[in-house]
């Protein structure tokens, strides 16, 4: 009885293992090809124009309403820790490091994320059920370098730039609430800022939205790619590109942030 337990056990539990070893190591092959394909000719550069727009133009409102609201939070919230100790002053140094480092690439990254790994995910995983893919390779032309690339590329390149505006908009908040509600002296705050600031934070930043980018491209991109069954099977490819997106970011923003600031 014993045994016959141990082997059902074993058996539930190896299937899922070996599920996810197959997918892992498919994945791994997937980011393989697209790294090699996205360095070699041809390169369609109208393709990776239209990503540039697509994920960074377009997602400016979405991202600076979410960070000037995080900075606004942000700075009530520190006024509100810090006036019981008499280190009201600090919040300006609070604002600035919690933007710069970890809210700014996060949460633009999470928005960014719904907002356009979703849609790469529905777009190819479309293509892929409807055999337009098939059709692509018929003609010569490699999806890999023709979808993929210019998407790897373009949220590599472009979700740095949407940080940065992210950091302006988001210390703007705070701002905004430290001087505007909480009564700091508009020049005191500024000068505060500046005096804080240090490249360490910015760079940060950038280097986590890079890495946030090409895994938000990346799992749109595989999640499309792999889905089938039809409609169906796309929703669950789109679920799919915006959950795994999502956990990945917050993983890799934790061994980011190990690598940045350890000691």
């Amino acid at each position: 009885m014993l045994e016959k337990c141990i082997e059902n056990f074993l058996r539930a539990l190896g299937k899922p293992l070996v599920k996810f070893i197959i997918s892992f190591g498919e994945l791994i092959l997937f980011v393989g090809k697209a790294l090699y394909h996205a360095f070699m000719p041809p390169f369609y550069i109208k393709n990776f124009v239209k990503q540039v727009l697509d994920i960074g133009f377009y997602s400016l409102p979405v991202v600076g309403l979410t960070t000037i609201f995080a900075g606004m939070v942000i700075a009530m919230q520190s006024y509100s820790g810090f006036g019981g100790v008499g280190a009201e002053s600090m919040v300006a140094d609070v604002v600035l490091i919690s933007v710069t480092r970890e809210l700014a690439p996060v949460l633009s990254a999470l928005m960014v994320a719904g907002r356009i790994g979703a849609a790469m995910a529905a777009e190819i995983g479309t293509m892929k059920v409807t055999e337009q893919l098939d059709a692509l390779v018929t003609l010569s032309t490699n999806p890999f370098k023709y979808l993929f690339a210019p998407r790897l590329w373009a949220g590599f390149l472009v979700l740095p730039l949407l940080v940065l505006f992210g950091d302006v908009i988001g210390i703007f908040g705070g701002y905004v609430i430290g001087v505007y509600k909480l009564g700091f002296n508009a020049a005191n705050y500024i000068n505060a800022t500046l005096e804080y600031l240090q490249s360490l934070d910015i760079v940060t930043g950038v280097v986590k939205a890079a890495v946030f980018g090409f895994i938000i491209a990346l799992m749109g991109c595989y999640n499309g790619y792999r889905s089938k069954g039809g409609a169906q099977g796309v929703g669950e490819a789109t679920t799919n590109a915006v959950v795994s997106a999502s956990i990945l970011i917050l993983i890799f923003n934790y061994l980011i942030t190990e690598i940045l600031f350890s000691k």
